[in-house]
């Protein structure tokens, strides 16, 4: 059986969980025995939609480091970009992000002037508008982002990505 690997780097395998299952199942094979409990794989589905999401943020801010943004802020970043001056709740409600949560990772990119808001008035209603600065920064982290996304739609295939993206959009329903 052959396992395709997608690194990250030299010694990090984004599909770390898929070539454990692999090793314990050839483990199983070769031993002739019954599989423990503590080498089960985990049929938990929160738990493993988590262990999937730290590896691919994992995966995006590697390839985005030559930019200098992590992944989070290249997608508030381009939000912002693309959709104009938003306040923090419509930002918030965009990313699906608790608006404290947001606001913490909004004051890293004020500090950087890559966004500006309004002076005055009501904290969760003042637009937060990209800067030039911002800008340029999402334009030079675009390349990386795209690499990645590439690579990803080339390990998955197409028609994998779009019913992963899919499955993903019913579980996030759930939420409601």
């Amino acid at each position: 059986m052959n396992l395709t690997k997608c690194f990250i780097s030299d010694k990090v395998c984004i599909y770390t969980f898929r070539l454990y299952t692999y090793r314990v199942m050839n483990d199983i094979k070769n031993s002739d025995s019954q599989i423990s409990n503590k080498h089960k794989p985990s049929t938990c589905a929160c738990a493993n939609v988590r262990r999937a999401s730290r590896a691919i943020t994992k995966f995006y801010d590697s390839a985005m480091e030559p930019s200098g943004l992590k992944i989070t802020q290249f997608a508030m970043l381009r939000n912002i970009m693309v959709s104009g001056p938003l306040s923090t709740g419509e930002l918030a409600q965009i990313l699906r992000l608790e608006r404290t949560t947001l606001v913490r990772n909004l004051k890293a990119l004020q500090n950087e002037k890559f966004i500006q808001d309004s002076a005055g008035g009501d904290a969760r209603r003042r637009p937060i508008a990209i800067t030039q600065k911002g800008r340029k920064a999402v334009e030079a982290a675009m390349p990386c982002w795209e690499k990645a996304q590439a690579k990803i739609k080339s390990h998955l295939g197409a028609a994998n990505l779009e019913k992963f993206v899919s499955t993903l959009m019913e579980i996030e329903a759930l939420a409601g």
